[in-house]
């Protein structure tokens, strides 16, 4: 029982289970902003290339 209670104390004085919690807090937020910024970089290079397709000229099938 005493083993018990010294295994109990010495989990609830680690800091390893919060520090693990706040890394998986900070890498998901930056996965999201990781996430948004490719996603809008794509959309303004997808709209360029719809752009530069416009103005070229068409093709002649000879």
């Amino acid at each position: 029982m005493q083993a018990l209670r010294t295994r109990a104390k010495a989990f609830l004085v680690a800091e390893d289970g919060p520090t693990a919690t706040e890394y998986a807090v900070m890498l998901a937020l930056i996965i999201v902003v990781c996430i948004g910024a490719i996603s809008g970089i794509g959309n303004t290079v997808s709209n360029i290339f719809s752009t530069v397709d416009a103005g070229l000229p068409t093709g002649s099938a000879s």
